[in-house]
């Protein structure tokens, strides 16, 4: 939640801060604001609440000021108001700070601060940490040890930026939880809480760690822990394409990235499937030995991706043949987790940055297990975590609901059942060829998918004035059921429940009524004629029903309201093919009823709180 920018350099920063935080407003947009450090003694600070675009227009473009902060809001702590908007500063003005995360000890430090004699004007946590600066000061003058000294009174988790008025020729920040990155220039530094806005003016970067700090000037980054100790962190090189952040002509990111997903998944599968008959290359960090070892996978997740690892069971049991259970990553410490000898954990996270899933890894990691990250972003918290990571290569992904973050960790996960499989012995050799070749085919049919874009906008014209809806799948597509009604809950603010099909009598068919839209994920494979049959029942009770059925299926059509026919597909990759027209179908309802598709009410991109 929330994202930071910074800039220290010899251009003026304040268009440098505010297209950084339109490329993190996804993060959070309830308010925004910006810093400028001219020297001299004093801040100049513009807060707004609201959209980005509410600080734009008041923002000086033209102003000289070289260094300076900036920080958009997902609300926490205070309402999303201007006075409750980042950056915050001390009662005297020397100091300004913006945050990202929680203060769990903020009331504690209010008060001994008001009894030192400080006056506070927010209802934030954030508050506190500048003022708690400017109270170290008061004997401490060195701004770099007071930052430090402040920084270890904070509980909780934290990214943080800091300025003092006095020293504008340095930031000062800190990691504890949220992700941090600097981005490295030529007499210019950065930085920000993705890499997304660096891109525009480097690929080089520095992901800080849990407990760095750091001084960042002009010309040099020093990172030290937090008893001052100097510490050296590893430099990557971002492959992402500037270009790639951009909407490129579509309306909006989440079209974009809907439309991208053929190349996302060629990107996903490039140097992963196998030439000559030899094994799949993912270049896991564990041996053939390591993987027959494991007797149990727990998979750790939220949200998407969650839904993916759902998906991901039914891949890994029937492949590999290895027992699987998925948890919430926000449940899964609390609840005292049995892990057995020999578990490979695996926590799926787009932006591996997100709490719940990271809180689960170590908890997972304590109690004995082995793990693995798939996630999307190389370098992030929890590739630093696991012992092996499979990295997606979806690229920047900037609309808040997941698309192609989503099938591209079904493709990983696909690969990885295969990969275990054949180090246990449990593939059909049969059945593997037919998959591999199964996914070279898989972009070209997403590419036909993606053309069905014209129908289901007539869909949405005619259901998006529906309340409710109840998405129906069997098998490895009822986690596609979820994500569909997940989708349509997050864009439209429809009421929409997922459920395996054979469910619905076991209390959903209450819902039944000439009102209610069931879209029904029903391709040709093992589970058809159930989910028929289930659909069948819907229909004896008016249940209007919105279907979705491989090419030449006709079995619908007598009591169907609406049929997509898509491409016959091997079924193993039905769950990549099929959640793309509910992608639409939630895109296109949500733009007729008026709703900002790229950044929905109350929800941000990446989950750094818990």
């Amino acid at each position: 939640m929330c994202g930071i920018v910074g800039y220290i350099g010899s251009e003026g920063a304040a268009p440098i801060l505010v297209e950084g935080l339109k490329s993190l407003e996804y993060r959070g947009y309830d308010s925004a604001g910006i810093a400028l450090a001219p020297g001299g003694g004093e801040f100049r600070i513009t807060r707004a609440s609201g959209k980005l675009r509410n600080l734009q227009n008041r923002v000086d473009m033209n102003d000289p000021a070289t260094t300076g902060i900036g920080h958009t809001r997902w609300a926490t702590h205070g309402r999303p108001t201007e006075e409750n908007a980042h950056p915050h500063r001390s009662a005297d003005g020397q100091v300004v700070a913006v945050h990202n995360g929680i203060f769990e000890n903020f009331l504690e430090l209010r008060a001994e601060l008001k009894g030192a004699g400080h006056t506070f004007v927010t209802e934030t946590d954030t508050e506190c940490f500048p003022v708690m600066v400017s109270q170290i000061m008061r004997t401490e003058p060195d701004f770099k040890e007071a930052f430090r000294l402040a920084v270890g009174r904070m509980h909780g988790i934290y990214a943080i930026g800091c300025l003092l008025a006095t020293d504008p020729g340095r930031i000062l920040v800190g990691r504890s939880g949220p992700p941090l990155v600097i981005g490295l220039g030529d007499g210019e530094n950065f930085i920000a809480s993705d890499v997304v806005p660096l891109l525009r003016h480097t690929r080089r970067v520095i992901y800080l760690e849990d407990g760095d700090l750091a001084e960042i000037t002009r010309d040099a980054v020093t990172i030290f822990r937090q008893d001052g100790s100097p510490v050296e962190r590893p430099v990557f090189v971002v492959p992402f394409d500037p270009v790639a952040a951009e909407k490129g002509g579509f309306k909006h990111f989440m079209q974009k990235e809907i439309f991208e997903q053929p190349l996302a998944v060629s990107n996903t599968l490039l140097d992963r499937l196998p030439l000559d008959g030899g094994g799949v290359p993912l270049g896991l960090a564990f041996t053939d030995e390591e993987l027959r070892s494991f007797q149990r996978i727990t998979i750790l997740a939220c949200g998407t991706s969650r839904h993916a690892g759902l998906v991901g069971q039914f891949y890994l049991e029937q492949l590999a043949r290895i027992g699987v259970e998925v948890d919430y990553g926000s449940e899964y410490r609390y609840r005292d987790p049995v892990v057995m000898a020999d578990t490979l954990a695996i926590g799926i996270t787009q932006s591996g940055e997100t709490a719940d899933t990271l809180a689960a890894m170590k908890e997972a990691a304590a109690r004995g297990a082995r793990g693995m990250a798939i996630c999307n972003v190389q370098g992030s918290t929890a590739a630093r975590l696991a012992e092996a990571t499979l990295l997606t290569h979806a690229g920047p992904e900037i609309g808040v609901a997941s698309t192609k973050a989503f099938t591209t960790q079904l493709v990983v996960l696909l690969l990885l059942a295969l990969r275990l499989g054949e180090a246990r012995g449990t593939l059909d050799p049969a059945v593997r060829a037919e998959i591999i070749q199964a996914l070279r085919e898989l972009p070209a049919l997403l590419e036909r998918v993606a053309s069905t874009e014209r129908k289901i906008h007539q869909w949405a014209q005619k259901w998006h004035e529906a309340t409710d809806f109840l998405y129906l799948g069997r098998g490895p597509l009822y986690p596609i059921a979820l994500e569909g009604a997940l989708k349509l809950k997050e864009l439209s603010y429809i009421h929409a429940e997922g459920y395996p099909a054979g469910e619905m009598k076991h209390g959903p068919i209450a819902l039944i009524d000439r009102h209610l839209p069931i879209v029904a994920v029903m391709p040709r494979d093992a589970h058809r004629e159930k989910v028929l049959s289930n659909l069948q029942e819907a229909a004896a009770r008016d249940g209007r029903i919105l279907a979705l059925v491989e090419e030449g299926d006709t079995g619908l059509d007598h009591i169907a309201e609406d049929v997509l026919h898509l491409p016959k597909v091997n079924p193993w990759l039905a769950p990549i093919l099929y959640v793309v027209p509910l992608q639409l179908l939630s895109y296109h309802i949500a733009v007729i009823r008026g709703c900002d598709v790229d950044q929905p009410r109350n929800l941000a991109k990446s989950v750094t709180v818990e």
